[in-house]
């Protein structure tokens, strides 16, 4: 599947208030061509369209930045309230609490569980969201070079491997881990007493539920995107394993990704 529709997929996919602030990779690729067509004369039409075609980079990157940083601003505040929530019902009601009641902690752990796993399916489709846009910069200044001789990607690229959406490991990887940890701690009892097909089940149930679904089918992808590009060289992604997971394989099973 070529980039351009793997792209219109996932953002067809996608929450509802991210689809306009993904790459404009259609645009880009009709604006490439156009250039292409120019004579490379001083001063000619393809000197003012480079420099839309650079203006036009230049506005996607601070619409990345400001979506990327707004979200990861907000996945902040709500994963500290999440970890404030979970102290308080252990103070209050988990044994030796304030006011004790293994049937509130079990109901309000219930709760607080089903939050962390919604902020964790949206920290990783704001990866996802980094991933793919990197990989469609990346894609359409190679594709600007191939079709107009310039060297307009090795530089571009340094900038945009600067930039607040693309540097996702300073807070949102860890704020993954963090979540995927805080699961680990609570809620081991549950992951180690579910069967095999009672985890099947449940994987296929929490599929058809958005952010879970989606945030799988985002993972997917980005394993897809970071193998065997045909943009691969010193700026690309790196190879991205998924967790040997129950839950990710039945979902693989159920919603596959065709990438031909």
């Amino acid at each position: 599947m070529k980039f351009g529709k793997r792209l219109k997929q996932h953002i067809q996919e996608s929450l509802p208030d991210w689809r306009d602030k993904f790459l404009a990779y259609k645009d880009l690729k009709k604006l490439v061509k156009l250039i292409s067509t120019f004579p490379a004369v001083a001063n000619g039409p393809v000197w003012k369209a480079e420099a839309e075609f650079v203006h036009s980079l230049n506005n996607e990157i601070e619409k990345f930045n400001a979506f990327f940083m707004e979200q990861e601003e907000d996945f902040i505040i709500r994963h500290k309230e999440l970890q404030q929530r979970i102290q308080m019902v252990i103070n209050e009601w988990r044994l030796n609490g304030s006011h004790a009641s293994n049937t509130n902690y079990r109901e309000e752990m219930g709760k607080i569980r089903k939050d962390i796993v919604d902020l964790h399916g949206e920290l990783v489709l704001l990866e996802h969201y980094s991933n793919i846009n990197y990989t469609g910069l990346a894609k359409i200044l190679k594709k600007y070079d191939k079709r107009t001789g310039g060297l307009l990607r090795l530089p571009f690229i340094q900038k945009v491997l600067q930039q607040p959406f693309f540097t996702t490991d300073l807070v949102v990887s860890k704020l993954v881990k963090e979540c995927e940890t805080t699961i680990d701690a609570l809620f081991p009892a549950a992951k180690e007493e579910a069967g095999s097909h009672e985890r099947e089940t449940a994987a296929m149930a929490a599929a058809g539920e958005g952010i879970f679904r989606n945030s799988v089918a985002a993972l997917l992808t980005m394993q897809e995107i970071r193998r065997g590009s045909s943009t691969y060289g010193h700026h690309s992604l790196p190879p991205l394993n998924l967790p040997d997971s129950d839950l990710i394989r039945s979902i693989q099973l159920q919603f596959p990704i065709p990438i031909v």
